[in-house]
């Protein structure tokens, strides 16, 4: 079973949503709807906005799985005699000027107002923090503002893009925090790939904020930016592409066990990948107590002895993961083994290869925006749970993370409280859902309060 509820926009791709006015006569409208109802394209809404007996204008939403498609559509429209007023790109429309403001949280209505907020009212709240620092989780909002700093270097499904085209990505993130938790992102992106330069800027600017979130930085960068600023700064730092990606991991595969009835201790797994993600999935696994793991990569099994294609982490790794040291290739590695997880790049692994896992596999291909293999492909070949990465979304972990870290004042985010954010997850899954619903408010303040609680037992 795939575990997941597929929604028009998963199906056909949320990035091609348009919106189309056009006029035909009555007598057509039905047939030439029809037509446009493809395995490319989907109608959504559709609303008549005036007419009379012979005609119509009508309104509607087109999901597309390419722009290609929506415009394909619009030709079958057309020779249907079918008169287009208006083709809007709602995703590019939504985008315009961009989709994240700074507003104030008080009104200035008089001049008594800006004297409160401004000067001279404001002296004594810098006063306050002179005498006391941490007064300025207080008397500010650094309680609820976050950092997202990216290098635009690993964004996802599009790669090295730079740092002001990765720029829509950090704000959406931001949207995400003020939409599901109330936090203040704030999206900075920095045109350097250099560490060392990422972490003095971040360590320089870490002042104005509670907790620290590095987005879309490629690795091996990305392990050693996070380790170092963790260690310097006195404020929460998380990578979102490891430590997020994985929380949602587990918590999908805790549910997925429990679906097919395995134990945990008793199973072994494969993962392809041993970048952010595939690191810190690897990593999370080992915390839960799943020992028996197998990690691909480009220079394929990662193991002790092998010298090519390595790093400290993928050295790591070896030492941890592995147990009888395979060196071969993918299909050794699938064998007999319960779950797969990719996080790697699309198209590599073959249904023979889902085919020589376990009985009752569990298969998480979760490269973006193709998978590994698909899910219908892995079904067939005999997964008993699969969910790609349109289901194991890493939005569902990292607000509640990072609500329930500025709630407790901690200063790093540890094991204890991503294993909590996991557990809550899985715990809120309805029925054989992997995962709860991801625009549920409560979802996320339940996950917070997950995470507040682990904190203060650490």
């Amino acid at each position: 079973m795939s575990n997941h509820k597929k929604s028009l926009q998963e199906h056909f791709g949320a990035n091609h949503i348009y919106r189309v006015k056009f006029s035909s006569l009555r007598k057509n409208s039905a047939e030439i709807l029809s037509a446009i109802n493809t395995e490319q394209t989907s109608i959504s809404s559709l609303n008549t906005l005036e007419g009379d007996g012979e005609s119509a204008t009508l309104e509607l939403n087109l999901f597309a799985n390419s722009r290609q498609a929506a415009l394909a559509a619009l030709e079958t429209l057309k020779s249907g005699g079918a008169e287009i007023q208006e083709f809007t790109d709602l995703v590019e429309e939504s985008r315009l000027g961009g989709i994240i403001e700074v507003k104030s949280k008080k009104k200035i209505e008089s001049l008594t107002d800006l004297r409160m907020v401004y000067t001279p009212g404001v002296a004594a709240a810098c006063k306050a923090i002179v005498e006391s620092p941490e007064a300025v989780s207080r008397v500010t909002g650094i309680c609820s503002r976050v950092a997202i700093v990216s290098d635009g270097t690993a964004v996802l499904g599009l790669g090295d893009i730079g740092a002001q085209a990765s720029m829509p990505v950090m704000e959406g993130k931001a949207a995400i925090f003020s939409e599901f938790v109330g936090i203040s992102g704030v999206p900075i992106v920095l045109d350097t790939k250099k560490p060392d330069e990422i972490i003095e800027t971040v360590k320089h600017i870490s002042p104005s904020f509670g907790a620290i979130q590095l987005e879309d930085i490629a690795a091996p960068a990305c392990f050693e930016i996070e380790q170092e600023l963790d260690g310097m700064l006195d404020i929460p730092v998380f990578h979102d592409d490891q430590h997020a990606t994985a929380t949602v991991v587990l918590a999908a595969l805790i549910n997925a066990v429990k679906i097919t009835e395995k134990k945990p201790a008793d199973c072994s797994a494969i993962i392809i990948g041993a970048g952010a993600a595939g690191y810190a999935i690897t990593k999370i696994l080992l915390e839960y107590g799943i020992n028996n793991i197998v990690v691909y990569d480009a220079g394929g099994a990662i193991y002790r002895g092998r010298e090519e294609q390595m790093n400290p982490y993928t050295q790591e790794i070896a030492e941890l993961t592995n147990p009888n040291n395979i060196s071969g290739g993918l299909e050794e590695g699938f064998k007999g083994r319960d779950i797969f997880i990719g996080v790697a790049r699309p198209d590599i692994v073959s249904e023979d290869m889902v085919s020589s896992m376990a009985d009752k596999p569990i298969v998480f291909p979760l490269s973006n925006p193709k998978g590994e293999i698909s899910v219908e492909k892995a079904l067939e070949a005999g997964a008993a749970v699969c969910a790609d990465g349109r289901t194991i979304n890493n939005a569902l972990a990292f607000p509640g993370i990072f609500r329930g870290a500025l709630d407790s004042g901690i200063k790093s985010i540890n094991a204890g409280m991503k294993l909590a954010a996991a557990q809550s997850l899985a715990s809120q899954s309805e029925g054989n859902m992997l995962l709860p619903d991801m625009i549920d408010r409560n979802v996320h303040k339940k996950v917070a309060k997950a995470v507040f609680d682990a904190a203060a037992k650490s």
